[in-house]
C-alpha cells in the first residue's frame, strides 16, 4: 500500500514538472510576442531559441491559448464535499480539546477524533481508507494551542501553519455580542494573497469548506496581513433595509503563519518542500510572502 502510495506521488510530480515546462515555455513565447509587437529587440537570453520561438508563434493563431494547468489534487474538489478528520497531538491538555472542539464547528462536514496511541502514519492510511479529504492536526505547547498542519488526501499537499493568539469562543469578553454558532456553509472572504505561494495558501485552505449557499449568513475571513493571517468567524442578521445589518462574531479568532508546504502528506518525510519560511535573511523585512 505504501509503495502504491509513492509511486502515484512520484507519477503526479511528474507531471507536474511537465506542466512547469509547458508553462515556462509559453512564457518564452509571451515574452517573443511583446517584443515582436512593440518593436523591441529580443532579450538576450532568448535569442538562441529566437528562430523556433517564431516559428512556434506563427504557426499559433493571434492570441495565444494558456496552457491549461495539471492539478488532480484538488481535482474532485468540485464532484464531492470536502471531509475532513480533526485530531490533537498526544494527551491534549482541556484548552487544546475546546479549541479542536470549536473547529469542528467552523469546518463543515469535519469530525473529531482522539489522537490515543495512534501515530500518524496508521491516521494518513485509516483516513485514505475512509475517503477523507483533509487531516487536519493541532499541536500545543504548554497548554497553549501553537500549531495547525492541514493534510489534504490521498497525495498532498501538506500546509504547516504556527498559531498564533487564539481566543476561542467562551474567552471572548464581550459576551453579549457573541453571536449563536450555525452550521450553515459559510461564505469565504480571503484578503490579500496576491504571490505564487499565496494563491498556493488560499488554494489550500478554501477547499476545505464546501459551496454555500447564497442565503447563507455565516462568514468566515482569512485576512492577510504582514504574513500574518488572521481568522475570524461571523454571522449577520438584516433588520430592515440593505443598510441595516447586525454583525456578530461567533468566535473562536486566531491568527495563523504559515512556515511550510511540503508536497507529499504530511507522513512522508521524503516528500519535497514547495515553499520554506527562511526568515533569518537579510532581505526578509522587505520580503512580503503571501501579499503584498
Amino acid at each position: 500500500m505504501l509503495r502504491r502510495i509513492v509511486r502515484e506521488r512520484r507519477e503526479y510530480i511528474y507531471r507536474k514538472s511537465l506542466d512547469g515546462a509547458e508553462r515556462a515555455h509559453y512564457e518564452k513565447k509571451r515574452r517573443v510576442r511583446e517584443a515582436l509587437e512593440e518593436g523591441k529587440p529580443i532579450p538576450t537570453e532568448l535569442r538562441n531559441e529566437e528562430h523556433q520561438l517564431r516559428r512556434e508563434i506563427d504557426l499559433e493563431d493571434q492570441q495565444t491559448s494558456v496552457p491549461r494547468s495539471i492539478d488532480d489534487e484538488y481535482a474532485n474538489s468540485t464532484v464531492r464535499e470536502p471531509k475532513i478528520l480533526l485530531t490533537t497531538s498526544r494527551n491534549p491538555s482541556a484548552p487544546l480539546t475546546q479549541f479542536v472542539k470549536e473547529l469542528k464547528v467552523v469546518f463543515p462536514n469535519s469530525q473529531r477524533m482522539n489522537r490515543g496511541g495512534q501515530v500518524i502514519s496508521e491516521i494518513v492510511e485509516s483516513c485514505r481508507s475512509h475517503e477523507i479529504t483533509d487531516l487536519i492536526l493541532v499541536h500545543e505547547h504548554r497548554g497553549q494551542p501553537d500549531g495547525l498542519i492541514v493534510c489534504h488526501l490521498p497525495l498532498g499537499p501538506t500546509a504547516y501553519f504556527g498559531l498564533l493568539n487564539v481566543v476561542t469562543r467562551h474567552d471572548i469578553k464581550d459576551r453579549k455580542a457573541i453571536g449563536k454558532m450555525s452550521e450553515a456553509y459559510p461564505h469565504l472572504i480571503m484578503d490579500n494573497f496576491s504571490t505564487q505561494v499565496g494563491e498556493r495558501t488560499a488554494n489550500i485552505i478554501k477547499h476545505l469548506f464546501p459551496v454555500p449557499k447564497p442565503d447563507s449568513k455565516r462568514i468566515i475571513t482569512f485576512a492577510n496581513r504582514e504574513d500574518y493571517i488572521s481568522f475570524r468567524h461571523h454571522v449577520y442578521e438584516k433588520h430592515g433595509g440593505p443598510k441595516s445589518i447586525d454583525l456578530k462574531e461567533v468566535g473562536p479568532r486566531f491568527e495563523l503563519r504559515l512556515y511550510r508546504i511540503k508536497q507529499g502528506t504530511v507522513e512522508q518525510t521524503e516528500a519535497q518542500s514547495e515553499f520554506v519560511l527562511r526568515p533569518y535573511i537579510n532581505t526578509a523585512k522587505k520580503q512580503k510572502t503571501l501579499g503584498a
